[in-house]
């Protein structure tokens, strides 16, 4: 029976997972309670539960915590006798996921988020799909399922198609890497005497029809790149660029100098890097001799004659010889 409180509910669940909260809140009665009960505070609200629910699923977080591990005191409750668990997760999730303890369903109700119900799922442990959950929302349902999906199908292309690309990259002394993914049919025809005027020399190139259609989507973009980081990459940029494939013209300007037109396609494309240094600056540091646009160095840098002064690298040169900054007003 709920009992509404000023500051938490409690609501009683037995030990086949019915609850007392009004009637008619089940398609069927609640069956009578067993003497072993606990009670749980989930987000300030109290549930009275019988923990025989939760060892009917042994590898969930709560079938762990109310099974073996509570005989051998991994389980312990407060000075009030009481178990406060799943921190972070609200107390309308939590009637939610009650439900796949008592029937083996989570149906989410309107006004609830479907996207927190799925970080709970995968906080506790419990199985987030369409045979566990049911949602009046069809697309936030599909949209999860979707992302799971997504997940999935990106770690194989990580393995099979981009890691391979990544390792060649690094084994030729680069710590960055531009990907182009081409479909089955596209070809590229370069005119080795006039390639494209872009870099895209540099690129890496993948020929992969399924690899094209997932980059389609935005949302699988977003699920690459949540992989990604979690790989340890970093300057992650995945999306829609043209790429020239084969020339279609070539024009002869003034001078007897070419320029050749080529062919452009919308191509999905990923940039990434993994160089552990990316924060510091890239000039080159080596010793430098005197400048005879500085001819004194030790007085541009505001050292005495007696002072040893450390030999200026090349981010102290710049300042030296770059324009005076600007005055600060008072």
């Amino acid at each position: 029976m709920m009992e509404e409180h000023a500051t938490a509910s409690r609501m009683t669940v037995g030990a086949e997972g019915g609850a007392d909260v009004t009637k008619g809140a089940w398609p069927t009665p609640p069956r009578p309670l067993s003497h072993d009960r606990v009670t749980l505070v989930v987000d300030g609200t109290h549930f009275v539960v019988d923990p025989a629910v939760f060892t009917t699923y042994p590898d969930t977080v709560l079938g762990r915590m109310f099974g073996r591990a509570r005989q051998h005191s991994f389980t312990r409750p407060n000075a009030k006798g009481e178990y406060e668990i799943a921190e972070g997760i609200g107390a309308s999730i939590f009637r939610v996921i009650l439900d796949f303890y008592r029937v083996g369903m989570m149906h989410c109700p309107e006004g609830v988020s479907l996207a927190e119900l799925r970080e709970a799922c995968d906080y506790l442990c419990i199985n987030f799909d369409y045979s566990t959950v049911r949602c009046r929302d069809l697309s936030a349902l599909l949209h999860e399922l979707s992302n799971d999906g997504a997940r999935r199908q990106f770690e194989v292309f990580l393995e099979e198609l981009l890691v391979p690309v990544m390792v060649s990259s690094a084994q030729e002394g680069e710590r960055e890497c531009h990907v182009v993914v081409l479909t089955d049919d596209d070809t590229v025809d370069w005119d080795l005497d006039h390639p494209p005027p872009m870099g895209e020399e540099n690129s890496q190139i993948i020929y992969s029809a399924k690899l094209y259609r997932f980059f389609k989507f935005i949302e699988n973009r977003d699920v690459a790149k949540t992989v990604l980081k979690e790989r340890g990459l970093k300057n992650i940029r995945i999306g829609i660029e043209g790429y020239p494939t084969c020339k279609e013209k070539v024009k002869r300007r003034p001078g007897g100098k070419n320029e050749v037109i080529y062919r452009f396609v919308q191509r999905p494309f990923l940039a990434l890097s993994w160089e552990k240094e990316e924060g510091k600056s890239r000039h080159v540091d080596f010793q430098c001799v005197r400048s005879r646009s500085v001819p004194n160095l030790i007085t541009a840098l505001g050292e005495g004659p007696n002072r040893a002064t450390p030999t200026p690298q090349v981010d102290e040169l710049d300042r030296l010889n770059g324009p005076a900054p600007p005055a600060l007003h008072q």
